[in-house]
């Protein structure tokens, strides 16, 4: 077997075991496993494997920002304390709480990132409902899958993915904003609209209209104090072309050293609940598609890239953007995304084949529940409740729900973009 067979066999083989997850072995050993392969076999250097990962230092930084302001939020009460919010207002209403839900859970992910709506909001939405008597509470906890998505590039911050298509060059909050407000509103309401049709047999359904309106504690408040000064500031970092990664982990240390001193807590709680698992995944990830590389494949598409946007900028631009959602369900968002930036930055594109390709890798895993790391992070935040939602079922709901919004935003970028 030829080094380059061999590199794209193992990575082929890491990724499925990252998805897939066979033996019930956590997705960061199958990442991590196929990375030290790679180095033991000699099929890429030590070198080569650690520039890989130094690759996502800013990733990195901004994942364990993220992951620590979620967590605090969360020890805080301040996730649960929104969504008993959303079910009392809901008056009753199992319709008025599906569109309250939806609305909370837009603001967690641009604010705070597809993932902690995945792992935080989640179980927060499952007691909500709980507390509103619903009989059927899928509805509302698929919610909490398709808006990580859906709303994840109206902010950088709201998708690491989003620091991997741009790496070094990620643009301006104000140059951001333009590009990609409007197909971000495009997709939040599409989602919307699209998942309330398919829930409208169960949004029929009573709940309770008793719920009690719930009080936020000194801590939760204090928290969600930090949360918003945390926002403003990396808005601020994003609009002065600031690293966010950096960013993001100095805010989010001292918000959470503030709501520590406050709440005069020990940090230990709240390190040891942090999801550390994902630095090492996705670092593995990282020396995978470095290896990848150096077999061509990334420079294969940087040259298709840019020979098919110098003849056409809209149809590259709609054909990237349609095929790296496509990718992302087969292997992943993480992997896709990174080897559609490395190829993007490689082949200095036109601006809209850059945002498609973004849109497609954010927005693309709503079509099944592999997409994504934020959705198998929901589906084991479901099971933790007691519930959850087979590969069929979420693919069927998928076909109908993903489609609509991508087109829609690939449209938008490629119509009214900057």
């Amino acid at each position: 077997m030829s080094p380059n067979a061999a590199i794209w066999l193992i990575a082929a083989l890491a990724t499925a075991g990252v998805i897939v997850r066979p033996f019930n072995w956590p997705e960061v050993a199958w990442a991590v496993a196929g990375a030290a392969i790679l180095v033991a076999l000699r099929l890429i250097s030590p070198q080569d494997a650690l520039t890989g990962v130094l690759k996502g230092t800013d990733v990195y930084l901004f994942l364990f920002g993220m992951m620590l302001l979620a967590e605090i939020a969360r020890e805080q009460g301040l996730f649960d304390w929104l969504a008993a919010v959303a079910a009392s207002h809901a008056g009753g209403s199992a319709r008025r709480l599906f569109l309250l839900t939806y609305g909370v859970g837009v603001l967690v992910t641009v604010f705070l990132s597809n993932d902690a709506t995945a792992v935080v909001l989640t179980p927060a939405v499952a007691a909500a409902v709980k507390a509103a008597e619903a009989r059927r509470p899928l509805p509302y906890l698929l919610i909490c899958a398709f808006v990580a998505n859906a709303a994840s590039f109206v902010l950088p911050i709201s998708n690491p993915a989003n620091l991997v298509i741009y790496g070094a060059r990620m643009p301006p909050l104000l140059q951001w904003l333009p590009a990609y407000l409007l197909p971000s509103a495009l997709a939040i309401v599409a989602t919307y609209l699209v998942l309330r049709w398919t829930q409208r047999d169960a949004l029929r359904q009573e709940i309770s209209s008793g719920v009690a309106g719930p009080t936020l504690s000194r801590g939760g408040k204090t928290a969600a104090v930090g949360l918003g000064a945390t926002a403003v500031i990396l808005l601020v970092a994003s609009a002065l072309d600031i690293p966010l990664g950096l960013a993001t982990a100095l805010t989010g240390a001292v918000t959470a050293a503030a709501v520590l001193l406050h709440e005069r807590s020990a940090p230990w709680s709240a390190i040891k609940d942090i999801s550390w698992g994902v630095l090492p995944l996705v670092a593995g990830l990282f020396v995978l598609v470095e290896a990848l590389d150096k077999t061509g494949l990334i420079g294969a598409i940087a040259a298709y890239l840019s020979d098919t946007a110098a003849r056409s900028t809209m149809g590259t631009a709609a054909g990237a953007g349609a095929a790296v959602a496509l990718v992302s369900n087969l292997i992943n968002n993480l992997p896709a995304g990174l080897i559609a930036g490395s190829a993007v930055q490689s082949a200095h594109v036109p601006d809209a084949v850059t945002r498609a390709v973004l849109i497609g890798v954010d927005l693309g895993p709503n079509l099944s529940v592999t997409g994504s790391l934020a959705t198998i992070l929901w589906l084991t935040a479901l099971r933790r409740e007691g519930h959850s939602v087979g590969f069929g079922t979420f693919l069927i709901l998928g076909i109908v729900t993903m489609p609509p919004a991508l087109l829609l935003a690939l449209a938008a970028v490629l119509l009214f973009g900057p």
